[in-house]
């Protein structure tokens, strides 16, 4: 009895240790918004979103209107897949044109 009593105590220590080190590996992939899919852009909080497209575009100017082209995009069925990215350039390429014209 002692014998089982030892080596399940010993199991129960490794299985414990196995779950924080995958719940620790687990909080460690936060992943970039800049990089991630757009289904994950509504998700994120207005600071955050701000500062993506800060940084996607390389300057302040307009974030907030680009933050709400990317919110419109990232509305349209079957974008859920479009890299954030890839709208961020679209839609400060129309700012662009805008300012231009």
């Amino acid at each position: 009895m002692k014998f089982l009593k030892k080596y399940l105590k010993i199991l129960i220590g490794i299985a414990a240790l196995i779950l924080v080190f995958v719940i620790f590996i687990m909080s460690q992939r936060s992943e970039n918004l800049e990089t991630a899919p757009l289904k994950k852009w509504p998700a994120a909080s207005l600071e955050r979103r701000i500062a993506a497209a800060k940084i996607l575009t390389g300057t302040d100017d307009n974030a907030e209107l680009i933050v709400q082209c990317i919110d419109k995009i990232a509305t349209l069925p079957e974008s859920g897949e479009m890299a954030v990215r890839d709208a961020a350039s679209l839609c400060y390429t129309g700012v662009q044109l805008k300012d231009n014209l």
